[in-house]
């Protein structure tokens, strides 16, 4: 008896840690997070420009990966995934920093 819960255990406990992996994986936010750090370094006074270059993954550079590893199907579609993923923060981080300057320039307007 005693085992048999022992390998329930370690099978749960497998089972959980899994799980929790691929969640982290496909965390909807993570996007929205990323670009909230950036636009807190704006609203902090850094360059949108220099910011938006950190931000952003060139097509260029995603090219390089992909002739480096052509033969990797696995490390090929992490490049894609990440290549995404930097192109929605770039995507959203826009959206606050135009916000951000309109906002300023609706105030001057009422002052």
């Amino acid at each position: 008896m005693y085992l048999a819960e022992c390998r329930l255990a370690v099978y749960t406990a497998f089972f959980v840690v899994r799980v929790m992996a691929f969640q982290e994986e496909i965390d909807p936010l993570a996007p929205q997070r990323e670009a909230a750090l950036f636009y807190g370094l704006f609203l902090r006074g850094h360059s949108a420009e220099t910011l938006r270059r950190d931000i952003d993954v060139p097509r260029k550079v995603l090219d390089k990966m992909m002739k480096r590893h052509r033969n990797e199907m696995q490390v090929r579609e992490k490049f894609h995934r990440v290549y995404h993923f930097r192109k929605q923060v770039l995507a959203i981080f826009d959206e606050l920093v135009d916000r951000e300057r309109t906002g300023k320039r609706v105030q001057e307007r009422v002052h």
